[in-house]
């Protein structure tokens, strides 16, 4: 398998995957680019704009923590229509409330984009890992490859309208228009993906252990410990991705805002350092699949912990703009494949990829979108580059957990 090429209606689902993946980037550097302008427009302290982004991260909360619940319930297709539908409303909604001075409307438009983009996210990542195990190619990458696509698209974008001085309220309402055509491309293309037989595994399983019962006591004592073996690595796949989506978040909702505000540069540069650290993300993931099949997952993702670690350290000790600007490429291509690839470990199940995929993403989502508004509190009372050790930290932890990335041996890979 996977030499091949897929099937039509694998490529058509794939297809809608990275359309809707694209759309969440594209939505979300629409905002990014634009944080200075709504923070004028509401005439917002850092502070009070990390109440503000906390609509996001509520939203967001409450879509990642009660997708795996939904997927269970009706499956990954309503969830993935739902958040191609949300976040064009939420960016339309803060696009026509911050210049009208109404945070309550900004906040509830933010609250709709983190709501939709949330139980949407643990999907895609389900769905891509799914097709993963179907074609045996890469998939998840990619995935987050589109998204990084997405938002370097809408960081282009964004530093247009604010070189060109276009108000808010026409740039995201504009912005919302090409959302809502990705997202329908997404709506026509979904198709459903095989999934193990479960109940089968568990069964073969069973007979297996009681085939002999001489042996019984001692396949009984090897499961356990295997199963105990594959609990610690999930959680500790959980805690990569974590720190890789609390390190990419930061970059995104506060680097715009550390120009403005530590180096005085004007918005428009700004924009670009975030557009520079959105694209060095997106060379990462696409350039970076080779890499993983020489080196393996895990020799990767620590590597990218490092690069990543540098580029945040480089950020602290800045003390210029342009050296902040380069080393936020750094910081982006650094962490670029930290996140797809411990999602892509945590699929490497033959039975319970699923379940698993949407346990280390959830971690990493929550992490995503929880971890700007308390870094603007720690930001308005320590200054926002002293608040970027704390994604410093957790990178360090990656560089020393990150075998727990490697290929499990435990459960044979099925074809």
């Amino acid at each position: 398998m996977g030499t091949a090429t897929a099937p039509l209606p694998t490529r058509r689902h794939r297809l809608a995957l990275f359309a809707t993946s694209t759309m969440t980037g594209f939505g979300i550097a629409s905002w990014i680019t634009r944080t200075p302008a709504v923070r004028d427009d509401l005439g917002a302290s850092l502070e009070a704009m990390g109440l503000v982004l906390f609509g996001l991260s509520v939203g967001s909360m409450i879509g990642i923590l009660g997708a795996g619940a939904l997927i269970r319930r009706v499956g990954t297709r309503p969830l993935v229509l739902l958040g191609g539908a949300l976040p064009v409303i939420g960016v339309l909604l803060v696009g026509l409330t911050a210049p009208a001075q109404l945070p309550a409307g900004v906040w509830i438009g933010l609250f709709l984009v983190g709501f939709g983009a949330g139980v949407a996210e643990i999907g895609l990542n389900v769905e891509a890992a799914a097709v993963e195990r179907v074609i045996e190619r890469p998939v998840v990458p990619v995935l987050h490859a589109c998204f990084s696509l997405g938002t370097v698209a809408g960081g282009l974008v964004g530093i247009a309208m604010t070189a060109a001085r276009v108000p808010v309220v026409v740039h995201l309402p504009v912005a919302a228009v090409v959302m809502a055509a990705l997202a329908l491309t997404a709506a026509l293309n979904l198709r459903p993906m095989p999934r193990p037989d479960t109940a089968a595994a568990a069964a073969a399983a069973a007979s297996a252990a009681t085939a002999d019962p001489s042996d019984s006591e001692s396949v009984s004592t090897a499961t356990a410990r295997r199963r105990s073996v594959i609990t610690v690595q999930l959680l500790l796949l959980a805690v990569i991705t974590l720190a890789m989506a609390f390190a990419e978040g930061a970059a995104s909702d506060w680097l715009p805002l550390l120009m403005t505000s530590d180096h005085d540069a004007p918005e428009v540069l700004g924009s670009l350092v975030f557009t520079g650290f959105a694209l060095a993300m997106l060379i990462g993931r696409s350039a970076g699949t080779p890499l993983v099949t020489r080196f393996g997952r895990a020799t990767v993702i620590r590597t990218c912990a490092v690069v990543g670690a540098v580029g945040v350290v480089a950020v602290v000790l800045s003390p210029s703009p342009i050296v902040t600007a380069a080393a936020a490429a750094v910081w982006g291509l650094g962490i670029a494949l930290g996140f797809p690839l411990a999602v892509s470990a945590a699929g490497d199940h033959p039975t319970d990829g699923d379940r698993r995929v949407s346990v280390v993403a959830t971690a990493g989502y929550v992490a995503f979108l929880v971890g700007p508004p308390a870094l603007g509190f720690l930001g308005e009372h320590l200054g926002l580059r002293v608040a970027m050790l704390v994604p410093l930290a957790l990178l360090v932890v990656t560089v020393v957990i990150a075998s727990a990335a490697g290929r499990q041996t435990s459960t044979p890979r099925t074809t």
